[in-house]
């Protein structure tokens, strides 16, 4: 449903804006209580901000760890699907959380690929036709200081091969 709808508003915004008010008006993220504040054109770069309020507070009083993971879950995922296009299925993989203080205010992430990071996984890919990355990303405060960081797995592969592969399962079962 979204990739449809998706597709229909590319005719009237940028990809960017469509990303942008998608997450934020989507009610799975809008429960994550954070909102995507940037988003660049090219998709590269994603910050999001995660305040301290009544719906996300934990019993300690600060931002419950789950609130965190869920705000970071599906950016890279998505982010890389768009980026990539429809030639490729990208997938996450697993997560790895580091929570290292608490989130007494306002918290923020970046999600940053790089154009050298793109054309990386595009050749790793026409090489290997699927590959895993992780990519490392950190929550900090107004200060800078580390409150959590992710290191998020992601499978990417080249679409036919991806095809075939579950096929092959399927005939397998």
């Amino acid at each position: 449903m979204y990739r449809v709808l998706t597709q229909f508003l590319q005719r009237f915004f940028k990809t960017s804006t469509i990303y942008k008010y998608g997450f934020n008006w989507s009610p799975m993220y809008r429960r994550t209580t954070a909102r995507l504040t940037t988003v660049s054109d090219d998709l590269h770069k994603v910050v999001i901000t995660l305040k301290l309020n009544w719906k996300n507070r934990n019993y300690a009083g600060s931002i419950f760890g789950g609130s965190m993971l869920a705000a970071t879950d599906p950016i890279y995922m998505i982010q890389l699907i768009q980026i990539l296009g429809d030639d490729y299925v990208v997938w996450d993989k697993a997560v790895e959380a580091q929570y290292r203080r608490p989130g007494k205010g306002t918290i923020t992430g970046e999600f940053l690929f790089s154009a050298e990071e793109i054309v990386t996984i595009k050749n790793d890919v026409a090489k290997s036709k699927e590959i895993d990355i992780v990519k490392t990303m950190s929550l900090v405060d107004d200060k800078q200081n580390i409150i959590a960081t992710f290191n998020k797995t992601l499978y990417i592969a080249d679409k036919d091969f991806y095809k075939q592969k579950l096929k092959k399962r399927q005939s397998q079962t």
